[in-house]
């Protein structure tokens, strides 16, 4: 079998996929791109003094402010993600959760930190995502009269800028030494990562990258392994929702394709 004929075999099964779960997949996706923020959102009841302790350490702000934080994160990040999952208002609340990445951001210093800044950073690709699949189209600027480019609009732009925000998680992942193992991880994770931030067999490399991503994200944070008592679990956890809230922006890009602004789509004018 040549090499195009298998790809185009792989295409064929994706598509299959794709058809069968094309009801449940946007919701899947919406579950997943919201988990990190359910997940943190649920932390912050439970370890309600060690935040609140930990902000006011850091900024001498007092036994208010450092509450006060702790409620706007509990309440914005649960409340977003209902709004998100119900399909109520998700544009505010996509607001809402960018909010929350910005305070964050902020409040423990994300930014000192390349892994995590870049982390958020993906995590905000996704919620771009999510806003251009909910968005309603944005009208011309000048009313009555016709685009000449079908595909120059917001929401086209969003997807591409959602998809190269996605490939800054993958980064973080990279492993820099020579053993056999993480070359080919390497190698396999950066082309599929790259062909979706190209727009290029988006939906077929979409879906690997899915597989991929969540099969190194059992593997490297498996969190319910780590006993409570140590703080190891804690940042397990911490990175696995993360991945699977990147998971969840591919799993948009599954479900609804990449967009004007993408090889696939260029593809279609030849």
């Amino acid at each position: 079998m040549s090499q195009n004929e298998l790809l185009q075999k792989a295409e064929d099964v994706a598509d299959q996929v794709l058809r069968q779960s094309k009801h449940i997949l946007p919701h899947l996706a919406r579950f997943c791109l919201v988990a990190t923020f359910f997940e943190d959102g649920i932390r912050m009841w439970f370890q309600w003094s060690e935040q609140r302790d930990y902000i006011d350490h850091q900024w001498s702000c007092g036994y208010i402010l450092g509450t006060m934080f702790v409620i706007i994160n509990l309440l914005g990040q649960l409340s977003g993600c209902f709004m998100v999952l119900a399909r109520v208002r998700v544009e505010i609340a996509v607001g809402i959760l960018f909010g929350i990445i910005l305070l964050q951001t902020l409040a423990y210093q994300v930014f000192t930190d390349v892994k995590f800044f870049l982390r958020s950073l993906s995590l905000s690709g996704g919620l771009i995502l999510l806003l251009a699949e909910s968005r309603q189209e944005a009208r011309s600027v000048f009313a009555g009269v016709p685009t000449l480019d079908t595909h120059n609009k917001p929401k086209t732009y969003m997807q591409l800028t959602g998809r190269v925000l996605l490939l800054l998680m993958y980064l973080t992942l990279l492993k820099f030494d020579m053993s056999f193992f993480h070359i080919v991880f390497n190698l396999i994770g950066t082309v599929l990562i790259m062909l979706v931030t190209v727009g290029y067999k988006t939906k077929l490399s979409a879906l690997v990258m899915v597989l991929f991503l969540f099969m190194i994200n059992v593997y490297e944070n498996a969190f319910w392994m780590v006993p409570h008592w140590k703080a190891m679990r804690d940042f397990l956890k911490y990175d696995f929702f993360q991945t699977m809230s990147v998971i969840g922006g591919l799993l948009l890009v599954v479900a609804f394709g990449p967009g004007g602004a993408s090889l696939d789509e260029t593809k279609k004018k030849w």
